[in-house]
């Protein structure tokens, strides 16, 4: 109580202490959020895990192309349509693929899908000790002290070896949707106080299938797990530079163990800037489907963007959320392959007119937003979360899984990220930081 009486005065202080000059940075050609004045990531380290492209170099000149994403030198799209025209499940494949480097053969495949299939299972009362005695109202935070606790109960938990790492990682990967839809349903118990609905994992289903079957039991078709199991396909690896990958790297290169690059890195996604993209573009799509009266009329579906790029509607941010990347320029690959079976999926649940909307925002946003900033220079597409809140809601998902879904996805290319940095990282990743504070004399309190 004595703190919080003078609190604020304090927080003040802290603000100012914390505050540097923006020139400072052009001064020092400070590289902010490692991104080089042309807003492409400061070269930091080497990855065969994951490329992601929206330039090349044409005639020896930087050109702005369709993007890219590329698992272990596989691009995403021959991945994607490769498993569909087998009519497979993708993910499973795509994990190990990220883990071992190289497309699986059938019977290793079948083997590895059992074993993930094997490993879903929570601990012996994990789950009442863990998710339902410990509930919380955020499922991030839920993640991360669960796998906290598995390295309380892992005997080698420190152990840093190759095979102990995958080990480790494979575990993670197959638990981590089990802990997710868990802790959900607690928390729904918690604050609703629902009714508490506990599903064991069903060894005979696929990753994305079996979530959606613990999350809400047989009330699923086979095109919704087919959209989900895309989904995770998508966004299970980005190469080493975005947040949250990177993140692992650099918790990776301290030696610490397993449990904690990964717990990092669910921090890290967890923040509204990474992980929780698609639901601003939710949001912001509430807000047009509520005020713009012909959703089929372009006119008037331009002149609310308009409104939004002028900061008078929605969230006055002025931002047309699911457009623009950091690093794709005249498209986002992973958004052409959910767009191509999301219209699929609306019109299995009667969303088409809502999909149509989709599509004209995303025909009209770019040329608004190059009207408004008068400029061409800067080339934005849709990008991914612009149709995964879209499809996430079509299969009932709730918004509190969204992000986690991600993490769920996402933890099979941390794990190749550790990995990789273990075995050919071998030094901890210090940047430099330039001090910009005046030196002063210490006074003694008396005489302050």
């Amino acid at each position: 109580m004595i703190i919080a009486e003078f609190l604020q005065d304090l927080a003040k202080l802290t603000e100012e202490s914390c505050t540097i000059e923006e020139s400072l940075f052009k001064q020092f050609d400070v590289k902010r959020g490692l991104r080089n004045a042309d807003h492409t990531g400061v070269l930091v380290g080497l990855t065969r895990v994951g490329s992601v492209v929206g330039y090349e170099k044409i005639n020896g000149v930087l050109e702005a192309i369709d993007g890219k994403l590329i698992y272990r030198g596989i691009d995403i799209r021959d991945l994607v349509h490769g498993c569909q025209a087998a009519k497979r499940p993708g993910f499973d494949e795509t994990v190990f693929l990220l883990l071992f480097g190289r497309l699986p053969q059938k019977d290793e495949l079948d083997k590895f899908s059992d074993g993930l299939a094997e490993l879903r299972a929570l601990p012996e009362n994990f789950n009442r000790d863990m998710i339902l005695t410990m509930k919380g109202k955020d499922i991030m935070n839920m993640l991360a002290r669960s796998i906290l606790a598995l390295y309380t109960l892992d005997e080698k938990a420190d152990d840093t070896s190759v095979e102990n790492i995958l080990r480790q990682s494979i575990s993670l990967i197959a638990k981590i949707s089990t802990i997710a839809v868990y802790s959900y349903h607690s928390m729904r118990h918690l604050i609703y106080y629902d009714t508490l609905t506990v599903r064991y994992p069903d060894k005979k289903l696929s990753t994305a299938a079996n979530f959606l079957y613990m999350l809400k039991g047989n009330d699923y078709t086979a095109l919704e797990a087919e959209l989900l199991d895309l989904s995770l396909v998508l966004h299970a690896e980005h190469s080493g530079g975005n947040n949250s990958t990177f993140t692992t790297r650099v918790v990776s290169s301290s030696g610490t163990d397993t449990y904690s690059a990964i717990v990092a890195a669910i921090g890290s996604l967890k923040g509204p800037l990474h992980g929780g993209a698609n639901l601003q573009v939710m949001d912001m799509m509430e807000n047009i489907k509520a005020n713009v009266k012909n959703w089929a009329n372009d006119d008037e579906v331009a002149e609310y963007l308009r409104k939004i790029t002028r900061k008078e509607a929605h969230d006055k941010t002025g931002l047309i959320y699911g457009f623009g990347h950091a690093v794709y320029t005249v498209s986002d690959p992973r958004a052409i392959l959910l767009k191509e079976k999301a219209r699929l999926l609306s019109i299995e649940k009667g969303r088409e007119d809502e999909m149509a909307l989709y599509e004209s925002i995303e025909r009209i946003g770019p040329g608004i937003f190059y009207e408004f900033k008068g400029t061409q220079d800067k080339l934005i597409s849709p990008n991914v979360d612009f149709y995964s809140g879209f499809v996430y809601e079509c299969l009932k998902i709730p918004k509190e899984l969204y992000t986690p879904l991600f993490a769920i996805s996402r933890v099979s290319g941390w794990c190749a990220h550790r990995l990789e940095e273990m075995i050919s990282g071998r030094r901890i990743i210090r940047p430099a930081y330039k001090t910009v504070e005046p030196p002063r004399n210490y006074i003694p309190l008396e005489e302050r």
